[in-house]
């Protein structure tokens, strides 16, 4: 049976000629690392959610390099936007590019859901400030809208009649955080999130929690192998 897997924040710099070893011998190599690890570990009909922080390109149309190495990993990479990613466009947009390149192995979403079997996946980018409501008035309007969305995400995905759903965030959700009960409420099955690395990785919510099952899956804290979620 094909499988769901998840990892984020591959931070991939072909384009740009970005090494990430200068955040830590961690990151030493990692494309190869990862490269050899996904492929051994995700099979070509699987999935694979990865939600934001994909390349440091600040134009998707120069982000070829990047997202061709993606397309060429195994099974169907499900995209969604992160803090740094600058080069994201409109949904017609990134499709259009999907197409012109060729890479049909990449699906974005982006006030969008997907349907596999019995799952279906959703998200938004959510916001930093998880605990609590920003003091500052754009902080406040930038959180609302990924409230809105994050509802509206959730809404839409229970009309497909979808058995599970699976929400995309990159930003971690704090435990008593308006993200949290609008997941707790909506009776979601899995919340997976990224941006996190090095020392805080202990900090966050992992585990059930609420009936949700929440899932760290930033690459070097996953150690740039993806983690299998569920069988389809």
């Amino acid at each position: 049976m094909p499988k769901i897997f998840a990892i984020s924040d591959l931070h991939l710099g072909f384009s740009c000629n970005k090494p990430m070893n200068i955040f830590g011998n961690s990151w030493e190599n990692h494309e190869e690392r990862l490269y050899e690890n996904w492929q051994s570990t995700v099979g070509k009909d699987d999935i694979v959610l990865v939600p934001g922080d994909i390349s440091w390109e600040t134009y998707v149309n120069r982000a070829t390099a990047d997202f061709d190495f993606i397309n060429k990993l195994n099974g169907t990479k499900i995209i969604t936007k992160g803090n740094h990613d600058y080069w994201w466009e409109t949904l017609s947009k990134l499709n259009r590019f999907l197409e012109e390149n060729n890479f049909d192995g990449i699906k974005f979403l982006h006030n969008t859901n997907v349907v596999f079997g019995d799952v279906c996946i959703c998200g938004t980018k959510g916001y930093p400030e998880t605990e609590g409501i920003p003091a500052d008035d754009e902080g406040k309007r930038l959180y609302s809208r990924e409230i809105i969305r994050l509802e509206n995400a959730i809404a839409e995905a229970k009309k497909t009649g979808a058995k599970k759903i699976v929400v995309m965030l990159h930003y971690p959700p704090g435990t008593q955080s308006e993200f949290a009960r609008i997941l707790k409420d909506a009776e979601v099955d899995y919340c997976i999130y990224g941006h996190l690395h090095g020392g805080t990785f202990g900090v966050v919510t992992k585990g059930n929690v609420g009936g949700v099952e929440y899932r760290l899956v930033s690459a070097d804290y996953l150690r740039f192998c993806p983690i299998e979620i569920m069988e389809i």
